[in-house]
């Protein structure tokens, strides 16, 4: 008969984790027999972990420690949308009337979807690539697996309207190359998607934990943070005036989701310091605010370019004020002190369109053919 008081579960064995998935795989060519052996398996502490070059099991997502990460990854699902769910059909009309919209208008959105149609896939490149590899917080990689996902949607939301309004694609999606305001900014970009890409690259030396914490506040607060908000402005501000509404919707639902990436990275950037405070050198943050006035003026000749006369009610002076105020803002959330004294908000309307819940139609479109899972009638 069997005791249940003595233990029949079998004594723990240590996982044999592929080499892949290792915090460090052994060198090309290196004699397997050779290695020593791997260590007793034990169980993951939330103390031990780290953002950067931790030393615990990135496959196990609990305990948590960065249980801020793992929020903004819930909020992300809850703000779950899918382009379709848009209806183009004002905005195909509008489009094909030649009165609906003026040339300077009509300029305006084709530069942004210039510049858009693939700023989200360079986006996503960088973290699919690059930076999640380098990241060992499993909590903060669940979260960069979302942020790539939304990066699509926002590619496939572009393509979307470039498809409705019968845009020449030619045009559009090799705008990057083509359109020298838009190609600047890309240039700027790629060197620090290549770091992060290189095979070669590792971190865990002071040089290359500052050139990946270096990637990191670039494509947070100065792509994500700062680059993409003239486009934002001058879409919602079409939206405001009761055109391309729907366009102005889908660029709103973007608006929230590339905020809380940008919030996210800035939180990540945050973090590694605090673990790593000697990262942090007078001469490395010297460089960075080199590289957010940098930024700063790619995307004024960015915003001259897109609207070379006043539109909208917009003008140029407008956003050289918006552009500092916004570097102001980047600065101050990673410790920084302020670039530019004494600017102010010229579109307090902004904050509103960031601050929305995903059933508030803004600009008053209906779906139409589209029906998410929650939503579906069996009628």
């Amino acid at each position: 008969m069997l005791n249940f008081e003595e233990d029949f579960t079998p004594a723990a064995q240590p996982l044999d984790v592929p080499s892949f998935l290792r915090k460090e795989s052994a060198p090309a060519g290196a004699d397997v027999a050779d290695a020593p052996a791997a260590p007793q398996a034990r169980r993951v502490q939330a103390a031990d972990k780290r953002v950067i070059n931790g030393a615990t099991d990135v496959n196990q997502l609990v305990p948590f420690k960065y249980k801020w990460a793992w929020e903004k990854y819930l909020a992300g699902c809850a703000n779950h949308w899918m382009p379709q769910e848009v209806n183009m059909s004002r905005d195909i009309a509008q489009w094909k009337d030649p009165t609906a919209l003026s040339e300077d208008e009509r300029r305006l959105v084709k530069r942004n979807l210039g510049f858009f149609v693939t700023a989200d896939s360079l986006a996503a490149n960088n973290i699919v690539l690059g930076t999640y590899r380098h990241i060992t917080a499993p909590e903060c990689r669940q979260y960069l697996l979302r942020q790539a996902f939304e990066e699509a949607i926002h590619t496939h939301a572009y393509q979307y309207i470039v498809e409705s309004l019968g845009l020449d694609e030619g045009e559009i999606f090799n705008a990057y190359h083509e359109v020298e305001s838009i190609r600047d900014k890309d240039n700027f970009l790629i060197p620090f998607i290549d770091t992060l890409t290189n095979p070669e690259f590792r971190t865990g030396t002071p040089e290359a934990d500052q050139k990946l914490l270096k990637s990191l506040i670039v494509f947070a607060c100065i792509m994500e943070g700062i680059f993409f908000y003239v486009g934002f402005v001058q879409i919602l501000a079409l939206g405001r005036q009761n055109k391309m509404t729907g366009a102005a919707e889908q660029y709103q639902y973007i608006l929230r989701d590339e905020s809380m990436h940008c919030n996210f990275g800035i939180d990540l950037i945050n973090t590694i310091k605090l673990e790593n405070p000697h990262l942090w050198t007078s001469e490395f943050k010297a460089e960075i605010r080199g590289l957010i006035q940098k930024g700063v003026e790619l995307e004024y000749r960015y915003a001259e370019d897109t609207m070379p006369r006043g539109v909208l009610g917009l003008n140029s002076a407008q956003f050289k004020e918006y552009l500092r105020f916004i570097a102001n803002r980047r600065c101050q959330q990673i410790g920084l002190d302020e670039m530019f004294p004494g600017v102010t908000n010229p579109f307090p309307w902004m904050a509103e369109m960031i601050d929305l819940k995903k059933e508030k139609n803004f600009f008053e479109t209906r779906v139409t053919e589209y029906q998410t899972g929650g939503a579906l009638s069996w009628d």
